[in-house]
Order: structure tokens, then sequence, then C-alpha cells
């Protein structure tokens, strides 16, 4: 039985197509030396407005993540031949990975989530952006993927929505603005945490 529903895959994956090609399209414009709008972009991607406006809501948002898409990184990246093989360093992989991101693109994730927010504020259901966190998704169920033969789908899945709660430009936030973290400190940090859950998670199986 798969761990996730088929829907939900094929949903992000779209959506991941859908501002691959949006991006695309920005970064082939703006290497012919122009500046382009949301809905030029839309157009050479062949997405209707209308959706283009739903994934970058103005111009400042389209060209802000354009360095971030260039450097995130990606299940292929990440989990290659060399990639650890047990789910823990794995996890602590993705941890250390996107804070590393994070720290340097600071000033454009912060613009970024700040846009992300205003979106949601304005959303009747709190959830507008259609993109936000499949990245993030991706690479934490390829990460934990090897405890698939260890833990039930309930609670790999709870360990999924967990550890995605510990990594990422929000995790950084709070270890930075809140806590007062220096960046070393808070990637310390952070990959301790991730590691504990994955522990508790086997831990867990282990007491039932």
């Amino acid at each position: 039985m798969s761990r996730h529903p088929t829907t939900t895959r094929e949903r992000t994956a779209q959506k991941l197509r859908t501002r691959a090609a949006l991006l695309t399209a920005a970064r082939e414009l703006v290497g012919q030396g122009r500046t382009p709008t949301v809905a030029e972009v839309a157009d050479a991607a062949l997405v209707s407005r209308a959706t283009a406006y739903r994934y970058f809501p103005n111009q400042e948002a389209l060209l802000v993540e354009l360095p971030l898409d260039e450097d995130a990184p990606t299940v292929e990246s990440l989990f290659g031949a060399d990639a650890p093989a047990d789910a823990e360093d794995r996890a602590a992989l993705v941890q250390n990975a996107l804070y590393d991101l994070a720290r340097d693109h600071e000033t454009e994730f912060r613009i970024f989530l700040s846009a992300s927010v205003t979106r949601s504020l304005r959303a009747r259901d709190g959830r507008a952006d259609p993109f936000r966190g499949a990245r993030r998704s991706a690479l934490l169920r390829e990460a934990l993927a090897p405890l698939g033969s260890e833990l039930p789908d309930e609670q790999l899945e709870r360990l999924e929505t967990a550890v995605a709660m510990l990594v990422g430009v929000e995790a950084m936030i709070v270890s930075r603005d809140v806590l007062r973290l220096d960046h070393d400190e808070a990637r310390r940090a952070g990959e301790w945490a991730v590691r504990q859950l994955v522990r508790a998670a086997r831990g867990a199986l282990g007491d039932a």
C-alpha cells in the first residue's frame, strides 16, 4: 500500500512542474537582459496568467525566488550514489542543506516568507501558496524512505511531519530571532533535534 496517496503526489509533482516552468522561463528572459513581469513569464512558459499569479503574486516575488531556486537542493543532488544510507544521517543531511541555503540567501528568504504570509492572510483557508513546502516534503520523504521497512505507515508520516517543522527558513528564523543563536549554533541545534526525532521514532517502535 502506498504511504502517500497517489493523488497527493500527483498534485505535488504538478505544482513542482508548473513552478519549474515559470522559473525556467523567467531565467531565460533575465538572461536576455530583460526584467520580466509575471504576465510575460506566464506567456513564455505557456501557463495561464491566473495560474502564474497564484505562484508569484508580483514581479518582486518572482525575481527574488530565481536565485533561491537555482541553489536549492533537490532529491537528485542530495541523494546520489554517495548519500548516506541510514535515515538519521539522511534527515540530518536535509536539515543542514536547507539551513545552508537559508543562511546564504537570508535576505531573499525573509522577503519570500513575508510575501507568503501576506498571501495566506488574504486567503479564506489561510493556505494561499500552492507550492510552499513541496520541495521540503519531497526531500524528507526521500531521506526517511529507508524507514519504510521499520515503521508503520502512520508513524512514518507523523515523523515526516515533525521533522518538516524543524527544517527550512522558518526554523532558522526562530533560532536567530527568538533564541538569538549564531548560525553555527543554530545549524548544530537543528541537526541535533532532527536526529533526536528519528531516534525517538525508532525507539517508540522498539517499546511497542
